[in-house]
């Protein structure tokens, strides 16, 4: 058994500075530790997989991270660590606790996850070893992590047996976002009709004009969204998420909070949104002044064939407000968008007040311009070019 102190300690050393993760029993030492430390950054996640998601995005940014959670949730992780963290080539340490270990005796729930946790992980290609017990065990084990995550940018897992690390008592409740008053939803309808609405390509090249890459970096979710901002200007700031769907978020936000000095834009659609709302009280508690949320809304999966989404029921803004997001609108006229985004510049150049994350919802047309390209530069090129356009890699 080791003290939370020594593992702590000694990834600090390594340069991990950044938790994100859901608790489990197992892991209540190190998050008590971290959370009474002001100088290490934790932060709590509605799931796994957006836990993961936010540790990219400290990736991205050039710093090391490491996520946390029980066994169980690595189902709810299978999609960022398949289709973002391996596919982008951003790595993270993942500490994943044993819950059922043949041969250890536990709840019923943990019965199926226990035994198939290693080939879970194996099958993810994520190598992995036992969390170290013994104190001098350590630094050779994280050593080991670095070298892979170094050599071939993607996560590495410790997983976690039970009695592995002694108790930590968390004192005063740990440290969390300062709340603040909530704002009221601001819904500004013009009443059009769909074929009056605006096209996304109307949105994006708002979002182009209003992000000027030598202080701004796009985060552009999966589908139709990425690939219409790559064909309408491909440039260094932007990123085009693959796969990983709902999680351009939690993974903005995690690039947010590692760089404060950036303005950031997260352009998110109505079927990735409902995929993973947890992330709107994620971003709610934990998001930064420069992090504006854009939800490009046509009421459809588009690039799977147009089928309807559920967003005509929900008022996105309402849900962004009530989760405690700076500011919150929605509406169906570009102006709209123009001054939330107008209003980020603001912040990003101190002239705001406003605290937290600003949230603007656009109801658009359905449909996407014929002969839509794919990106041709790959997902890693994407991830080296925006790095070393922010300093985060050497030239």
């Amino acid at each position: 058994m080791i003290e939370a102190a020594q593992f702590v300690e000694a990834a600090r050393e390594r340069g991990f500075e950044w938790y994100a993760g859901v608790p489990c029993s197992y892991l209540t030492p190190f998050i008590n530790y971290v959370l009474q430390d002001d100088t290490l950054h934790y932060v709590s996640a509605a799931n796994e997989g957006d836990a993961v998601a936010l540790t990219a995005g400290v990736a991205l940014a050039g710093k090391r991270g490491i996520t946390m959670m029980q066994n169980s949730g690595l189902g709810n992780a299978v999609s960022p660590l398949t289709s973002l963290t391996w596919t982008f080539r951003l790595p993270q340490l993942l500490i994943v606790t044993w819950r059922g270990q043949p041969g250890v005796s536990d709840e019923p729930q943990h019965a199926l996850m226990g035994p198939v946790t290693p080939q879970m992980l194996d099958t993810m290609e994520i190598p992995w070893e036992t969390f170290p017990t013994e104190a001098e065990a350590i630094g050779p084990a994280l050593d080991r992590a670095l070298r892979h995550m170094d050599e071939t940018g993607r996560p590495y897992a410790l997983v976690m047996q039970k009695g592995s690390v002694a108790p930590f008592e968390l004192k005063g409740g740990g440290a969390m976002p300062a709340r603040h008053a909530l704002p009221v939803a601001q819904s500004q309808w013009t009443g059009r009709s769909p074929e009056q609405l605006p096209t996304r390509q109307q949105a994006l090249e708002r979002v182009i004009a209003a992000t000027p890459a030598e202080s701004t970096v796009v985060f552009a979710s999966t589908g139709f969204c990425g690939r219409e901002l790559y064909a309408l200007d491909d440039r260094a700031n932007q990123l085009y998420m693959v796969g990983s769907m709902g999680c351009v978020t939690p993974f903005a936000l995690g690039f947010a909070l590692a760089r404060p000095d950036l303005n950031v834009v997260a352009v998110d659609g109505d079927g990735a949104a409902l995929m993973r709302m947890g992330a709107f009280a994620t971003l709610g508690a934990y998001g930064t002044p420069n992090l504006t949320h854009v939800l490009l809304d046509n009421g459809a999966h588009d690039s799977t064939g147009g089928q309807a989404t559920v967003s005509a029921q929900v008022s996105f803004a309402a849900v962004a407000a009530a989760c405690g997001y700076a500011d919150a609108v929605e509406g169906d006229d570009l102006a709209t968008l123009d001054a939330a985004l107008a209003a980020a510049r603001e912040r990003a150049r101190g002239a705001s007040g406003v605290e937290g994350t600003r949230f603007v919802r656009l109801t658009i047309k359905r449909g996407t311009p014929d002969g839509l390209p794919r990106p041709t530069i790959t997902p890693p090129d994407v991830k080296t070019r925006l790095m070393r356009h922010i300093g985060a890699l050497a030239a």
